[in-house]
């Protein structure tokens, strides 16, 4: 009788992502299929838009094939839209997958969930939706005609990612924020399993130095609530310190553009523009020189539902500062590989406070993090549990279709 292992041992697999740049969901898809395919799989990524100027590195390596299709369609329409041209991106890619290639045995998509029910028109190709978070919470709706355009938008969501074989998402407190908005597939009994994004550890050597540099990483995004860095380390009021801004920007996106502005006047007005770094779409190697030398990581955003950031830094031997909500609650341990704190300036200058007193508490707490980072979130780890859920579902169908047949 073979095993569940043996009947999926080596499948073909189709990734399904929106825009294949540089971001936390890029690079949790960009890690899957990396171990998809040191599984022995067939990977193969499909998406609207990849910038081979500004992607990860995996992604030309030749690991798996990366097809683009669709990049003529627009990202918005007069700074407008962005949902439903996201949404039309993501059809034609789902229906030149459907209708180009022959087979796939399982589907894995993410954020864009109107495509599964084009993918799952082949009866026996598998359907695994990730979702990062719940897009109708991310949307705005303060006005009457930004609620009735998203009304349709978010209807589709809800009944579409239900239809896939098998929800998985990126924290427990994601999670329990699926379950409080899809209340519908929740009542279902239709819930989502767990699946933490990783970060490679072997890629972050020890550190080379524990400057008086505090560093924070993220997309130029509003709701990324960087302006929040800037405000805590005026307060140190240190002239030895400094901080260093880094993250991916896209010149395409008016936020990218303003936000950064925004960030470089409140420096200037907080006077400390001689102090603060910015650092835009700056390459893997790039990032992991600042993580190896910078004293730690500060993590401004509140209630992010996972956030790569803070496992890269611990892996990299650097402590974290965050807040404390959302998925920073479930990856940092408070005291042990750094603080969670109030989303205020006060709480975090007084953090930051404490490793410029005692810059050792750093290295001390940087080797706490590392163990904790490679015990619980290594691709190794996510490659495996992910292998785990697509190859169950893939059994599952063959098994009832077996059982069908008799």
């Amino acid at each position: 009788m073979e095993n569940k292992e043996d009947s999926c041992s080596k499948m073909n697999i189709a990734i399904i992502h929106p825009d294949l740049g540089i971001g936390g969901a890029e690079r949790l898809i960009v890690d899957a299929a990396v171990e998809l395919a040191s599984h022995g799989h067939n990977v193969h990524i499909f998406t609207s838009h990849h910038d081979t100027s500004r992607c990860f590195e995996e992604t030309l390596a030749g690991t798996f094939a990366v097809t683009v299709y669709g990049s003529f369609l627009p990202r918005h329409i007069l700074y407008r839209f962005h949902a439903v041209c996201a949404y039309l991106r993501c059809i034609f890619v789902a229906l030149c997958v459907l209708f180009k290639w022959p087979f796939f045995d399982v589907v894995l998509a993410d954020q864009v969930s109107v495509v599964i029910p084009i993918l799952k028109l082949k009866k026996s190709t598998k359907v695994v939706f990730y979702c990062h978070f719940p897009d109708l919470l991310l949307a705005k709706h303060n006005s009457l005609l930004r609620r009735i355009y998203r009304m349709p938008i978010n209807f589709l969501e809800q009944l579409t990612t239900g239809m896939a074989d098998l929800i998985l998402v990126n924290s427990k407190f994601t999670a329990s924020t699926f379950a409080a908005t899809f209340k519908r597939l929740d009542s279902q009994g239709i819930r989502p399993a767990v699946l933490y994004p990783a970060v490679n550890v072997a890629q972050f050597n020890k550190p080379n130095a524990y400057k008086l540099n505090f560093l924070s990483i993220n997309r130029f995004e509003r709701k990324k609530n960087i302006d929040l860095a800037i405000s805590a380390f005026a307060m140190l009021g240190s002239l030895d310190a400094t901080l260093t801004i880094a993250g991916g920007f896209d010149q395409r996106l008016r936020e990218n553009v303003d936000y950064l502005e925004q960030l470089k006047f409140l420096a200037e007005i907080k006077g400390v523009s001689n102090q603060v770094k910015f650092i835009t779409s700056c390459p893997t190697a790039e990032r992991n020189a600042l993580l190896s030398d910078c004293l730690c990581v500060i993590y401004t955003p509140k209630d992010e539902h996972f956030g790569i950031v803070p496992l890269e830094a611990m892996a990299a031997h650097k402590p974290v500062i965050a807040c404390n909500s959302g998925g920073p609650v479930e990856t940092v341990k408070d005291g042990e590989t750094g603080f969670l704190c109030d989303p205020t300036p006060q709480s975090f200058s007084l953090a930051m406070a404490k490793f410029l007193k005692d810059p050792s508490l750093a290295e001390t707490m940087g080797s706490k993090a590392r163990t904790h980072v490679s015990t619980t979130f290594s691709t190794k780890t996510f490659g495996d549990q992910l292998n785990q859920y697509l190859t169950s579902v893939v059994a599952k169908s063959k098994q009832d279709k077996r059982s069908k047949a008799e």
